[in-house]
């Protein structure tokens, strides 16, 4: 369970985030303006924050500013502000990455443990298993059935974000987003590559998968081939 603060005005924005972050396991809590939400970092010590640019009481890059001052914590801009020149205004001045809305709380979620490897602050399981599939995140070792998957550092990565999300759709533009940083360009391509790359070592393609099940214009999804439920 991941500790979260989301500093939002839109009481809609704010009540739907709390809740969707809430019902995947973390704790939430939110602050409606900059101070406040300045003041719980302080108080609270969050493991990330999620904090919007417009905020009632002070410009949300001047917060960036005053929260780096007294903390390193973790920092998602959530923001409807899309233009390259605020994007970049923000990750300089301390954010870690950056949300356009509307999105999704699978997107944010996504984000949010993206983050918190990239600090090194990941305190989940280091072990992944899923089916015959075991993923030792620590070691960045996996094999299949007992036979041991030789796997480039790219192919390691998806396959533990995937398995992470075992039975959950990740799309392309999340994969891209958290395996290769890309989250405002990049191809589709590249990830189709890698997923072919990774069918051919776990023994399976994509006309035969067992693991890794393709959903037409959404993304992949990684399942136990014997669970019924998958």
């Amino acid at each position: 369970m991941t500790s979260i603060l989301v500093v939002e005005d839109d009481d809609a924005i704010r009540s739907a985030v709390m809740r969707g972050l809430r019902e995947r396991g973390h704790a939430v809590a939110t602050a409606a303006t900059g101070l406040a939400g300045l003041e719980q970092i302080l108080q609270a010590r969050p493991q990330v924050v999620l904090l919007d640019l417009g905020l009632p009481d002070v410009d949300g890059l001047t917060l960036i500013a005053m929260i780096r001052a007294a903390s390193d914590v973790p920092l998602i801009v959530i923001t409807a502000q899309d233009d390259d020149p605020t994007m970049i205004k923000a990750l300089d001045s301390g954010a870690d990455d950056y949300v356009v809305k509307p999105f999704g709380t699978d997107q944010v979620a996504a984000r949010i443990r993206a983050v918190l490897r990239r600090t090194g602050r990941d305190l989940t399981p280091s072990i992944l298993q899923v089916g015959g599939l075991r993923i030792d995140e620590s070691s960045r070792t996996a094999s299949v059935d007992g036979r041991a998957l030789d796997l480039s550092r790219k192919e390691f990565d998806v396959l533990a974000l995937l398995a992470s999300r075992r039975g959950q759709v990740v799309t392309k533009r999340e994969l891209l987003a958290e395996v290769w940083q890309q989250a405002y360009g990049g191809s589709d391509r590249t990830v189709d590559v890698h997923l072919s790359w990774l069918r051919r070592k776990l023994g399976e393609s994509a006309a035969q998968p067992r693991y890794l099940l393709s959903v037409r214009g959404v993304g992949v999804r990684l399942v136990d081939p014997d669970a019924e439920d998958d």
